[in-house]
């Protein structure tokens, strides 16, 4: 006859209340169809992007529309390029970009998947993001600027 451990009862009522707690505090999935339009924010975010690699906006002015990760990513990326603009001593400037388009696709319900092309003063660039909803708001997952 076996009889159940009392750590192990206990460790699986901790797991359990884990796994409640998640499902009220942990970020809520959001459906497509209870978000705006991806496209507008896919602008928005790329332009935001763009403006912190040019030095003329603050990382943490765009941390609610990132997640932790892709807004660590964002800060490496950005000190990156701080510490280039420094070396060869180019103050920082207001870029001019024109968005030459915007394309997405949504490979499941609350995920989006974009590319923005973005056409500058000296090359023309795609900015490449992944949007999940969450908590009622489109959020930035992942990110590339190529």
């Amino acid at each position: 006859m076996a009889t159940t451990h009392p750590n192990f009862a206990r460790a699986y009522r901790a797991a359990d209340e884990a796994a409640e707690l998640n499902q009220y505090f942990a970020p809520q999935r959001t459906s497509t169809a209870d978000l705006p339009d991806p496209e507008t924010f896919l602008r928005n975010i790329s332009r935001g992007v763009l403006e912190i690699f040019a030095g003329v906006r603050e990382v943490d002015q765009l941390a609610r529309w990132l997640t932790e990760d892709a807004y660590r990513k964002l800060v490496t990326r950005a000190n990156l390029a701080a510490r280039a603009r420094s070396a060869r001593g180019i103050p920082a400037k207001r870029p001019v970009h024109q968005i030459v388009s915007v394309r997405h696709s949504s490979p499941a319900d609350g995920i989006v998947e974009g590319v923005v092309i973005v056409r500058g003063p000296a090359r023309t660039r795609a900015v490449a993001l992944r949007l999940e909803g969450m908590d009622g708001r489109w959020r930035t997952t992942s990110l590339a600027l190529l």
